[in-house]
């Protein structure tokens, strides 16, 4: 169980997430903050990341693997695909 409401890991999640992001740009890629919700991090790849096969990998051992070394090691992370950002809120 993760100590945090999704409020206070709102900040230190978006602290990470810059961390990843100039990774991602030298692959022509980016990363948008979403939302948390029960210690579930929202994301989505954008630019060269969409559709990328590595991406997978790049969620998990860059995104997710930093959230959790900065943050709390039981944080995970989903990316929601462009155009599905309004079903956020059923998740």
């Amino acid at each position: 169980m993760i100590p945090f409401t999704d409020e206070e890991l709102e900040g230190p999640v978006k602290v990470a997430i810059d961390k990843v992001r100039p990774s991602l740009a030298l692959d022509g890629g980016d990363i948008a903050y979403l939302a948390v919700k029960k210690g579930v991090v929202y994301v989505q790849l954008q630019g060269a990341c969409i559709g990328c096969g590595s991406a997978g990998n790049t969620l998990k051992y860059g995104v997710e693997r930093q959230l959790r070394m900065d943050i709390h090691p039981e944080l995970t992370v989903v990316n929601v695909p462009q155009g599905m950002e309004n079903q956020l809120d059923s998740m």
